[in-house]
Protein backbone atom coordinates (compact mmCIF):
# COMPACT_ATOMS: atom_id res chain seq x y z
CA UNK A 1 0.00 0.00 0.00
CA UNK A 2 1.59 3.37 -1.08
CA UNK A 3 2.51 5.57 1.96
CA UNK A 4 -0.25 8.08 2.13
CA UNK A 5 0.30 12.23 2.66
CA UNK A 6 -1.41 14.53 4.99
CA UNK A 7 -2.86 17.64 3.01
CA UNK A 8 -4.33 20.61 3.45
CA UNK A 9 -6.20 22.70 1.74
CA UNK A 10 -4.39 25.83 0.98
CA UNK A 11 -6.44 28.81 3.00
CA UNK A 12 -5.82 26.39 6.09
CA UNK A 13 -2.24 25.34 5.74
CA UNK A 14 -1.77 29.24 5.54
CA UNK A 15 -4.10 30.26 8.92
CA UNK A 16 -2.13 27.10 10.74
CA UNK A 17 1.76 28.22 9.90
CA UNK A 18 0.05 31.88 10.82
CA UNK A 19 -0.88 30.73 13.73
CA UNK A 20 2.18 28.88 14.88
CA UNK A 21 4.04 31.55 13.13
CA UNK A 22 2.31 34.09 16.10
CA UNK A 23 2.63 31.51 18.70
CA UNK A 24 6.53 31.46 17.73
CA UNK A 25 6.82 35.65 18.23
CA UNK A 26 4.81 35.43 21.75
CA UNK A 27 7.05 32.95 23.28
CA UNK A 28 10.04 35.02 21.75
CA UNK A 29 8.41 37.87 23.52
CA UNK A 30 7.89 36.16 26.55
CA UNK A 31 11.46 34.81 26.62
CA UNK A 32 12.55 38.53 25.81
CA UNK A 33 10.06 39.92 28.50
CA UNK A 34 11.69 37.09 31.39
CA UNK A 35 14.99 38.03 30.39
CA UNK A 36 14.43 41.78 30.83
CA UNK A 37 12.63 41.23 34.33
CA UNK A 38 15.14 38.83 35.00
CA UNK A 39 17.99 41.96 34.35
CA UNK A 40 15.47 44.08 36.51
CA UNK A 41 15.61 41.81 39.44
CA UNK A 42 19.66 41.25 38.77
CA UNK A 43 20.11 45.39 38.80
CA UNK A 44 17.34 45.48 41.89
CA UNK A 45 19.86 43.44 43.65
CA UNK A 46 23.04 44.94 43.38
CA UNK A 47 21.18 48.26 43.84
CA UNK A 48 19.97 48.07 47.66
CA UNK A 49 23.41 45.58 48.64
CA UNK A 50 25.11 48.79 49.78
CA UNK A 51 24.80 51.11 52.29
CA UNK A 52 27.10 53.65 51.57
CA UNK A 53 25.29 56.38 49.92
CA UNK A 54 27.51 57.54 47.25
CA UNK A 55 28.10 53.60 46.43
CA UNK A 56 24.39 53.23 46.27
CA UNK A 57 24.40 55.85 44.13
CA UNK A 58 26.76 54.79 41.43
CA UNK A 59 25.39 51.22 41.97
CA UNK A 60 22.01 52.85 40.36
CA UNK A 61 23.62 54.64 37.69
CA UNK A 62 25.64 51.61 36.34
CA UNK A 63 22.27 49.52 36.97
CA UNK A 64 20.46 51.48 34.71
CA UNK A 65 22.95 51.48 31.80
CA UNK A 66 23.49 47.74 31.73
CA UNK A 67 19.25 47.10 31.80
CA UNK A 68 18.46 49.38 29.06
CA UNK A 69 21.67 48.75 26.95
CA UNK A 70 22.58 52.72 26.89
CA UNK A 71 26.32 53.57 26.10
CA UNK A 72 26.00 56.34 29.01
CA UNK A 73 24.03 57.12 31.73
CA UNK A 74 23.84 59.42 35.05
CA UNK A 75 22.78 60.21 38.17
CA UNK A 76 22.15 63.92 38.80
CA UNK A 77 21.66 64.74 42.76
CA UNK A 78 19.20 67.99 43.03
CA UNK A 79 19.94 70.53 45.64
CA UNK A 80 17.06 72.77 47.47
CA UNK A 81 17.62 75.36 44.85
CA UNK A 82 16.65 72.83 42.21
CA UNK A 83 19.95 72.71 40.82
CA UNK A 84 22.34 69.60 40.14
CA UNK A 85 24.23 69.18 43.45
CA UNK A 86 25.92 65.91 42.00
CA UNK A 87 26.40 64.11 39.23
CA UNK A 88 27.65 60.51 39.10
CA UNK A 89 28.41 59.51 35.12
CA UNK A 90 29.03 56.35 33.90
CA UNK A 91 30.54 54.82 30.56
CA UNK A 92 32.59 58.06 29.78
CA UNK A 93 36.25 57.61 30.04
CA UNK A 94 37.58 59.33 32.92
CA UNK A 95 40.14 61.53 30.73
CA UNK A 96 37.57 62.41 28.17
CA UNK A 97 35.50 64.01 31.34
CA UNK A 98 38.71 65.78 32.64
CA UNK A 99 38.95 67.10 28.94
CA UNK A 100 35.30 68.23 29.28
CA UNK A 101 35.94 69.93 32.62
CA UNK A 102 32.92 71.44 34.87
CA UNK A 103 30.31 68.77 35.20
CA UNK A 104 26.39 69.46 33.89
CA UNK A 105 24.83 72.02 36.61
CA UNK A 106 20.67 71.88 35.37
CA UNK A 107 20.72 73.34 31.94
CA UNK A 108 18.95 72.39 28.85
CA UNK A 109 17.04 68.83 28.25
CA UNK A 110 18.51 67.86 32.26
CA UNK A 111 17.02 70.70 33.67
CA UNK A 112 13.62 70.04 31.76
CA UNK A 113 13.39 66.55 33.21
CA UNK A 114 14.07 68.35 36.58
CA UNK A 115 11.10 70.91 36.41
CA UNK A 116 8.95 68.71 34.69
CA UNK A 117 9.74 66.04 37.06
CA UNK A 118 8.20 63.29 34.31
CA UNK A 119 9.87 60.63 32.26
CA UNK A 120 11.32 62.23 29.16
CA UNK A 121 12.18 60.36 26.40
CA UNK A 122 13.94 61.87 22.83
CA UNK A 123 14.81 60.44 19.27
CA UNK A 124 17.39 63.02 18.77
CA UNK A 125 18.57 64.79 22.03
CA UNK A 126 20.37 67.50 19.92
CA UNK A 127 17.06 68.55 17.79
CA UNK A 128 14.80 69.39 20.82
CA UNK A 129 14.65 72.89 21.28
CA UNK A 130 15.29 72.90 24.75
CA UNK A 131 18.63 71.33 24.37
CA UNK A 132 21.87 73.96 24.87
CA UNK A 133 24.17 71.84 23.00
CA UNK A 134 27.38 70.05 24.32
CA UNK A 135 30.06 71.06 25.45
CA UNK A 136 34.01 71.31 23.76
CA UNK A 137 35.02 67.49 23.72
CA UNK A 138 31.93 65.86 24.47
CA UNK A 139 30.74 62.97 22.86
CA UNK A 140 28.06 62.85 20.24
CA UNK A 141 25.11 61.83 21.83
CA UNK A 142 21.42 60.65 20.40
CA UNK A 143 18.76 58.82 22.34
CA UNK A 144 17.76 60.07 25.51
CA UNK A 145 15.70 58.56 28.23
CA UNK A 146 15.49 60.91 31.52
CA UNK A 147 13.56 59.33 34.70
CA UNK A 148 13.24 61.10 37.74
CA UNK A 149 13.82 59.70 41.49
CA UNK A 150 11.71 60.25 44.22
CA UNK A 151 12.37 59.60 47.53
CA UNK A 152 9.72 59.83 50.31
CA UNK A 153 7.66 61.91 47.48
CA UNK A 154 10.00 63.95 47.06
CA UNK A 155 12.46 64.49 44.01
CA UNK A 156 15.40 63.13 45.12
CA UNK A 157 17.74 63.60 41.57
CA UNK A 158 17.43 61.92 38.34
CA UNK A 159 18.69 59.10 36.02
CA UNK A 160 19.93 59.95 32.81
CA UNK A 161 20.32 57.43 30.13
CA UNK A 162 21.69 58.40 26.26
CA UNK A 163 22.61 56.30 23.09
CA UNK A 164 20.68 52.94 23.43
CA UNK A 165 22.73 50.42 21.21
CA UNK A 166 19.50 48.98 19.39
CA UNK A 167 17.90 52.24 18.62
CA UNK A 168 15.46 54.33 20.25
CA UNK A 169 14.15 53.99 23.87
CA UNK A 170 10.80 52.20 23.94
CA UNK A 171 8.03 52.17 26.40
CA UNK A 172 9.23 48.85 27.59
CA UNK A 173 12.92 50.60 28.02
CA UNK A 174 11.00 53.24 30.25
CA UNK A 175 9.03 51.10 32.31
CA UNK A 176 11.98 49.32 33.23
CA UNK A 177 13.84 52.39 34.43
CA UNK A 178 10.76 53.93 36.45
CA UNK A 179 10.60 50.28 38.20
CA UNK A 180 14.59 50.33 38.76
CA UNK A 181 14.08 53.85 39.79
CA UNK A 182 11.26 53.11 42.50
CA UNK A 183 13.88 50.40 43.89
CA UNK A 184 16.16 52.99 43.76
CA UNK A 185 14.34 55.16 46.07
CA UNK A 186 14.11 52.73 48.68
CA UNK A 187 17.53 51.96 48.72
CA UNK A 188 18.90 55.65 48.70
CA UNK A 189 16.30 56.32 51.84
CA UNK A 190 17.97 53.24 53.85
CA UNK A 191 21.36 54.58 52.31
CA UNK A 192 20.25 58.14 54.01
CA UNK A 193 19.07 56.47 57.77
CA UNK A 194 22.51 54.64 57.44
CA UNK A 195 24.06 57.56 57.03
CA UNK A 196 22.16 59.63 59.75
CA UNK A 197 22.72 56.98 62.22
CA UNK A 198 26.17 57.30 61.34
CA UNK A 199 26.12 61.17 61.77
CA UNK A 200 24.27 61.03 64.92
CA UNK A 201 26.61 58.36 66.29
CA UNK A 202 29.99 60.27 65.20
CA UNK A 203 28.24 63.44 66.52
CA UNK A 204 27.82 62.33 70.03
CA UNK A 205 31.23 60.62 69.92
CA UNK A 206 32.49 64.44 69.25
CA UNK A 207 30.66 66.17 71.49
CA UNK A 208 31.62 63.94 74.26
CA UNK A 209 35.35 64.70 73.25
CA UNK A 210 34.33 68.37 73.27
CA UNK A 211 33.16 68.35 76.73
CA UNK A 212 35.58 66.35 78.30
CA UNK A 213 38.35 68.90 76.76
CA UNK A 214 35.93 71.81 78.12
CA UNK A 215 35.86 69.92 81.60
CA UNK A 216 39.50 69.09 81.99
CA UNK A 217 41.53 71.20 84.14
CA UNK A 218 44.45 71.40 81.96
CA UNK A 219 42.57 72.06 78.60
CA UNK A 220 44.91 73.38 75.96
CA UNK A 221 44.01 74.29 72.76
CA UNK A 222 40.01 73.55 72.89
CA UNK A 223 39.47 75.82 69.73
CA UNK A 224 41.82 73.44 67.61
CA UNK A 225 40.20 70.15 68.90
CA UNK A 226 36.79 71.20 68.18
CA UNK A 227 37.68 72.70 64.50
CA UNK A 228 39.42 69.25 63.54
CA UNK A 229 36.59 67.22 64.98
CA UNK A 230 34.22 69.84 63.23
CA UNK A 231 36.60 69.55 59.89
CA UNK A 232 35.85 65.32 60.01
CA UNK A 233 32.26 65.63 60.75
CA UNK A 234 31.02 67.70 57.68
CA UNK A 235 33.59 66.84 55.18
CA UNK A 236 35.07 70.67 55.05
CA UNK A 237 38.70 71.40 53.71
CA UNK A 238 39.47 74.27 55.96
CA UNK A 239 37.46 75.12 59.38
CA UNK A 240 38.22 78.60 61.33
CA UNK A 241 37.26 80.59 64.30
CA UNK A 242 37.24 83.98 64.15
CA UNK A 243 36.50 86.73 66.93
CA UNK A 244 36.41 90.23 66.54
CA UNK A 245 40.11 92.11 66.72
CA UNK A 246 39.27 94.88 69.73
CA UNK A 247 42.59 96.87 68.66
CA UNK A 248 41.60 97.17 64.89
CA UNK A 249 37.44 96.86 64.57
CA UNK A 250 38.00 93.79 62.19
CA UNK A 251 37.52 90.04 62.59
CA UNK A 252 40.75 87.81 63.21
CA UNK A 253 40.73 84.12 62.91
CA UNK A 254 41.94 82.52 66.02
CA UNK A 255 42.08 78.72 64.92
CA UNK A 256 42.54 77.30 61.72
CA UNK A 257 42.39 73.78 60.33
CA UNK A 258 42.45 72.63 57.36
CA UNK A 259 43.98 73.69 53.83
CA UNK A 260 46.16 76.71 54.41
CA UNK A 261 45.17 77.10 57.95
CA UNK A 262 49.19 77.57 59.15
CA UNK A 263 48.66 81.31 57.28
CA UNK A 264 45.35 82.18 58.40
CA UNK A 265 45.64 81.86 61.94
CA UNK A 266 46.30 85.20 63.17
CA UNK A 267 45.32 87.16 60.28
CA UNK A 268 42.71 89.45 59.35
CA UNK A 269 39.34 88.37 57.19
CA UNK A 270 39.10 90.38 53.86
CA UNK A 271 36.65 93.40 53.90
CA UNK A 272 35.31 91.66 50.72
CA UNK A 273 33.62 88.96 53.06
CA UNK A 274 29.76 89.63 54.19
CA UNK A 275 29.32 85.88 55.80
CA UNK A 276 31.29 86.43 58.93
CA UNK A 277 29.45 89.75 60.05
CA UNK A 278 26.14 88.72 58.58
CA UNK A 279 25.90 85.63 60.99
CA UNK A 280 26.88 88.19 63.65
CA UNK A 281 25.01 90.30 62.68
CA UNK A 282 21.80 88.19 62.30
CA UNK A 283 22.59 85.06 64.66
CA UNK A 284 21.80 83.05 61.94
CA UNK A 285 23.83 80.45 59.72
CA UNK A 286 24.78 82.09 56.47
CA UNK A 287 26.60 80.45 53.37
CA UNK A 288 28.34 82.60 50.13
CA UNK A 289 30.32 81.43 47.36
CA UNK A 290 33.48 82.87 46.06
CA UNK A 291 35.12 85.62 47.39
CA UNK A 292 31.59 87.07 49.22
CA UNK A 293 32.49 83.83 52.14
CA UNK A 294 36.39 84.00 51.62
CA UNK A 295 38.75 84.04 54.33
CA UNK A 296 41.35 84.86 52.77
CA UNK A 297 42.78 86.75 49.32
CA UNK A 298 44.82 83.60 48.37
CA UNK A 299 43.46 82.33 45.00
CA UNK A 300 43.23 79.19 46.57
CA UNK A 301 40.93 79.47 48.97
CA UNK A 302 38.85 82.05 47.25
CA UNK A 303 36.93 79.40 44.71
CA UNK A 304 34.74 77.52 47.71
CA UNK A 305 31.62 77.46 49.47
CA UNK A 306 31.41 79.08 52.81
CA UNK A 307 29.21 79.13 56.09
CA UNK A 308 29.48 80.88 59.29
CA UNK A 309 27.56 79.70 62.05
CA UNK A 310 27.57 82.37 65.03
CA UNK A 311 29.41 81.75 68.69
CA UNK A 312 26.44 82.80 70.95
CA UNK A 313 27.93 83.90 74.36
CA UNK A 314 24.78 85.38 76.96
CA UNK A 315 22.53 86.14 74.20
CA UNK A 316 25.72 88.01 72.48
CA UNK A 317 27.36 87.12 69.10
CA UNK A 318 30.73 86.85 70.27
CA UNK A 319 32.21 85.35 67.05
CA UNK A 320 32.07 82.64 64.68
CA UNK A 321 33.19 79.47 63.30
CA UNK A 322 33.26 79.29 59.65
CA UNK A 323 33.81 75.95 57.28
CA UNK A 324 34.93 76.03 53.87
CA UNK A 325 34.32 73.61 51.15
CA UNK A 326 37.29 73.91 47.82
CA UNK A 327 37.91 71.22 46.33
CA UNK A 328 34.45 69.45 44.97
CA UNK A 329 32.19 72.76 45.25
CA UNK A 330 29.50 70.60 46.91
CA UNK A 331 27.05 72.63 49.27
CA UNK A 332 26.55 71.82 52.91
CA UNK A 333 23.94 69.83 53.18
CA UNK A 334 21.25 70.65 56.07
CA UNK A 335 22.34 67.71 58.13
CA UNK A 336 25.95 69.42 57.53
CA UNK A 337 24.70 73.05 59.14
CA UNK A 338 22.47 70.76 62.07
CA UNK A 339 25.75 69.24 62.89
CA UNK A 340 27.12 73.49 62.31
CA UNK A 341 24.95 74.37 65.15
CA UNK A 342 25.73 71.43 67.69
CA UNK A 343 29.64 72.58 67.66
CA UNK A 344 28.48 76.01 66.97
CA UNK A 345 27.24 75.99 70.84
CA UNK A 346 29.91 73.65 72.09
CA UNK A 347 32.76 76.94 70.54
CA UNK A 348 30.76 79.45 72.26
CA UNK A 349 31.02 77.16 75.71
CA UNK A 350 34.50 77.54 74.91
CA UNK A 351 34.82 80.69 74.47
CA UNK A 352 32.88 81.16 77.58
CA UNK A 353 35.00 78.98 79.72
CA UNK A 354 37.87 80.67 78.06
CA UNK A 355 37.33 83.89 79.42
CA UNK A 356 36.42 82.83 82.75
CA UNK A 357 39.42 81.12 82.79
CA UNK A 358 41.09 84.40 81.74
CA UNK A 359 39.55 86.43 84.44
CA UNK A 360 40.16 83.58 87.37
CA UNK A 361 44.03 83.83 86.35
CA UNK A 362 43.61 87.82 85.85
CA UNK A 363 42.51 87.83 89.63
CA UNK A 364 44.94 85.21 90.83
CA UNK A 365 47.59 87.45 88.85
CA UNK A 366 46.00 90.52 90.70
CA UNK A 367 46.91 88.77 94.03
CA UNK A 368 50.34 87.13 93.42
CA UNK A 369 51.12 90.95 92.42
CA UNK A 370 50.23 92.25 95.55
CA UNK A 371 52.10 89.62 97.53
CA UNK A 372 55.13 90.41 95.62
CA UNK A 373 54.61 94.22 95.99
CA UNK A 374 54.28 93.72 100.14
CA UNK A 375 57.34 91.60 99.97
CA UNK A 376 59.22 94.03 98.15
CA UNK A 377 58.50 97.17 99.95
CA UNK A 378 58.65 95.12 103.34
CA UNK A 379 61.72 93.21 103.24
CA UNK A 380 64.11 93.78 99.76
CA UNK A 381 63.91 97.61 99.95
CA UNK A 382 64.35 98.13 103.40
CA UNK A 383 67.37 95.71 103.66
CA UNK A 384 69.05 97.26 100.65
CA UNK A 385 68.50 100.51 102.60
CA UNK A 386 69.89 99.75 105.67
CA UNK A 387 72.77 98.23 103.55
CA UNK A 388 73.64 101.48 101.88
CA UNK A 389 73.39 103.09 105.14
CA UNK A 390 76.06 100.71 106.36
CA UNK A 391 78.13 101.59 103.75
CA UNK A 392 77.93 105.12 103.83
CA UNK A 393 79.63 104.67 107.47
CA UNK A 394 82.03 102.25 105.98
CA UNK A 395 83.01 105.23 103.76
CA UNK A 396 83.50 107.95 106.48
CA UNK A 397 85.79 105.45 108.08
CA UNK A 398 87.77 104.37 105.09
CA UNK A 399 88.30 107.67 103.24
CA UNK A 400 90.26 105.69 101.00
CA UNK A 401 87.72 103.43 99.64
CA UNK A 402 84.99 106.00 99.89
CA UNK A 403 84.81 107.01 96.22
CA UNK A 404 84.10 103.16 94.96
CA UNK A 405 81.74 102.83 97.79
CA UNK A 406 79.93 105.67 96.98
CA UNK A 407 79.43 104.22 93.66
CA UNK A 408 78.28 100.55 95.36
CA UNK A 409 75.99 103.01 97.44
CA UNK A 410 74.62 104.93 94.02
CA UNK A 411 74.45 100.96 92.68
CA UNK A 412 71.64 100.53 95.82
CA UNK A 413 69.80 103.55 95.32
CA UNK A 414 69.19 103.04 91.68
CA UNK A 415 68.32 99.32 92.48
CA UNK A 416 65.96 100.85 94.96
CA UNK A 417 64.16 103.00 92.80
CA UNK A 418 63.63 100.27 90.35
CA UNK A 419 62.12 98.19 93.00
CA UNK A 420 59.67 101.58 94.06
CA UNK A 421 58.72 101.70 90.40
CA UNK A 422 58.10 97.79 90.28
CA UNK A 423 56.15 98.08 93.74
CA UNK A 424 54.09 100.80 92.13
CA UNK A 425 53.20 99.39 88.78
CA UNK A 426 52.44 95.95 90.87
CA UNK A 427 50.20 97.90 93.29
CA UNK A 428 48.53 99.73 90.25
CA UNK A 429 44.90 98.34 89.40
CA UNK A 430 44.35 100.47 86.17
CA UNK A 431 44.21 97.37 83.50
CA UNK A 432 44.29 99.75 80.79
CA UNK A 433 48.04 100.34 81.41
CA UNK A 434 50.57 98.59 79.00
CA UNK A 435 52.34 97.02 81.99
CA UNK A 436 49.18 95.03 82.40
CA UNK A 437 47.46 94.67 79.41
CA UNK A 438 51.29 92.45 78.10
CA UNK A 439 50.78 90.72 81.44
CA UNK A 440 47.69 89.83 80.57
CA UNK A 441 48.58 88.74 76.78
CA UNK A 442 51.29 86.40 78.54
CA UNK A 443 48.95 85.00 81.21
CA UNK A 444 46.71 84.74 77.74
CA UNK A 445 49.09 82.33 75.75
CA UNK A 446 50.52 80.61 78.55
CA UNK A 447 48.17 77.16 77.96
CA UNK A 448 49.56 77.44 75.01
CA UNK A 449 53.18 77.18 75.67
CA UNK A 450 55.52 74.43 76.99
CA UNK A 451 55.98 76.93 79.54
CA UNK A 452 54.66 80.39 80.67
CA UNK A 453 56.64 83.33 79.09
CA UNK A 454 58.97 85.66 81.01
CA UNK A 455 58.59 89.58 80.61
CA UNK A 456 60.46 92.22 81.43
CA UNK A 457 60.44 96.00 81.75
CA UNK A 458 62.66 98.41 81.33
CA UNK A 459 62.16 102.55 81.94
CA UNK A 460 59.02 104.00 82.24
CA UNK A 461 56.83 101.90 79.87
CA UNK A 462 53.08 103.49 81.14
CA UNK A 463 54.30 106.82 81.36
CA UNK A 464 55.80 107.41 77.97
CA UNK A 465 53.93 104.19 75.29
CA UNK A 466 50.13 105.78 75.16
CA UNK A 467 47.42 105.65 72.50
CA UNK A 468 47.91 103.96 68.81
CA UNK A 469 51.33 103.17 69.75
CA UNK A 470 50.34 101.33 73.35
CA UNK A 471 47.76 99.30 70.91
CA UNK A 472 50.70 98.37 68.82
CA UNK A 473 52.84 97.37 71.45
CA UNK A 474 50.52 95.12 72.73
CA UNK A 475 49.16 93.66 69.46
CA UNK A 476 52.88 92.90 68.69
CA UNK A 477 53.73 91.23 71.84
CA UNK A 478 50.68 88.93 71.29
CA UNK A 479 51.40 88.18 67.45
CA UNK A 480 54.70 87.23 68.35
CA UNK A 481 53.93 84.78 71.00
CA UNK A 482 51.40 83.27 68.93
CA UNK A 483 53.71 82.53 66.26
CA UNK A 484 55.89 80.59 69.00
CA UNK A 485 52.86 79.16 70.10
CA UNK A 486 52.10 77.69 66.67
CA UNK A 487 55.03 77.40 64.86
CA UNK A 488 58.14 77.52 67.23
CA UNK A 489 57.94 74.13 69.61
CA UNK A 490 59.29 76.57 72.05
CA UNK A 491 60.09 75.41 75.72
CA UNK A 492 61.00 78.54 76.30
CA UNK A 493 60.23 82.40 75.21
CA UNK A 494 61.02 85.49 76.76
CA UNK A 495 59.73 89.04 75.92
CA UNK A 496 61.72 92.66 76.78
CA UNK A 497 60.36 95.68 76.61
CA UNK A 498 62.14 98.56 76.99
CA UNK A 499 61.64 102.43 76.58
CA UNK A 500 64.08 105.00 76.47
CA UNK A 501 63.68 109.05 75.71
CA UNK A 502 63.35 108.12 72.11
CA UNK A 503 62.71 104.73 71.58
CA UNK A 504 60.15 102.00 72.27
CA UNK A 505 62.19 98.67 72.03
CA UNK A 506 60.61 95.05 71.91
CA UNK A 507 62.03 92.01 71.88
CA UNK A 508 60.92 88.43 71.87
CA UNK A 509 63.05 85.41 71.95
CA UNK A 510 62.38 81.68 71.72
CA UNK A 511 64.53 78.48 71.65
CA UNK A 512 62.62 76.89 69.08
CA UNK A 513 63.02 74.98 65.61
CA UNK A 514 63.66 78.78 63.89
CA UNK A 515 62.46 80.40 61.33
CA UNK A 516 61.98 79.32 57.77
CA UNK A 517 63.87 80.36 54.47
CA UNK A 518 61.01 81.98 53.49
CA UNK A 519 58.41 83.48 55.39
CA UNK A 520 55.36 83.34 53.75
CA UNK A 521 53.25 86.53 52.44
CA UNK A 522 50.40 86.08 54.19
CA UNK A 523 51.73 85.52 57.54
CA UNK A 524 50.81 87.41 60.60
CA UNK A 525 54.43 88.28 60.60
CA UNK A 526 54.06 90.52 57.88
CA UNK A 527 51.36 92.59 60.73
CA UNK A 528 54.61 93.49 62.68
CA UNK A 529 56.88 94.65 59.51
CA UNK A 530 53.75 97.07 59.08
CA UNK A 531 52.91 98.31 62.59
CA UNK A 532 56.33 99.29 62.63
CA UNK A 533 56.37 100.95 59.19
CA UNK A 534 53.72 103.02 60.56
CA UNK A 535 55.41 104.55 63.52
CA UNK A 536 58.69 105.12 61.20
CA UNK A 537 60.05 102.48 62.78
CA UNK A 538 61.41 98.81 61.97
CA UNK A 539 60.47 95.11 62.43
CA UNK A 540 63.45 92.27 62.27
CA UNK A 541 62.86 88.52 62.37
CA UNK A 542 66.06 86.47 62.76
CA UNK A 543 67.82 83.90 63.52
CA UNK A 544 69.53 83.66 67.14
CA UNK A 545 72.98 82.13 67.16
CA UNK A 546 72.41 79.99 70.32
CA UNK A 547 68.69 78.22 68.65
CA UNK A 548 65.35 79.88 67.92
CA UNK A 549 64.23 83.20 66.56
CA UNK A 550 64.23 86.62 67.83
CA UNK A 551 61.69 89.35 66.84
CA UNK A 552 63.05 93.09 67.49
CA UNK A 553 60.50 95.40 66.90
CA UNK A 554 62.09 99.36 67.07
CA UNK A 555 60.51 102.07 66.74
CA UNK A 556 60.89 106.19 67.31
CA UNK A 557 58.73 107.53 70.12
CA UNK A 558 58.83 111.06 68.38
CA UNK A 559 57.02 109.89 65.84
CA UNK A 560 54.58 108.39 67.74
CA UNK A 561 53.87 111.66 70.09
CA UNK A 562 53.00 112.78 66.89
CA UNK A 563 50.58 110.47 65.67
CA UNK A 564 48.92 110.53 68.83
CA UNK A 565 48.98 114.15 69.56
Amino acid sequence: MDDEHLQFPDQRRSELERTIGELVDRAQSVLGAQGRLRSLLRASQAVVEDLELEQVLRHIAEAAVSLVNAQYGALGVIDRDGLLEQFIHVGMPAEVAKEIGHLPEGHGILGAVIQSEHPIRLEDLGSDPRSVGFPAKHPPMRTFLGVPIRVRGEIFGNLYLTNRADGTFTDEDEELVLALASTAAIAIDNARRFEESRRMQRLSSALAEITAALLSPDAGDVFGVLAERVASLVAADLVCIVIPDPLTDRFRIETARGTGAESLEGADVPDANSVVSRAMDTGGVVGADGAAGALSDDPQLAGGSTVAVPLIIAGVSAGALCVTRISDGRRFSPEDLSTLSEFAAQAGLALALAQARTDRQRLELIEDRARIARDLHDNVIQRLFGTGLGLQALAAKIPAHAESIAAQVGEIDAAIADFRTAVFTLQATDPGSVRHRLLDVANELAPLLENSPRIAFAGPVDLLVTGTLADDVVAVVRESLSNVARHARATVAEVGVSVSDSHVTIVVDDDGVGIPAQLPRTSGTANLATRAHQHGGVCQIEARSTGGTRVRWHVPLESSAKDTS
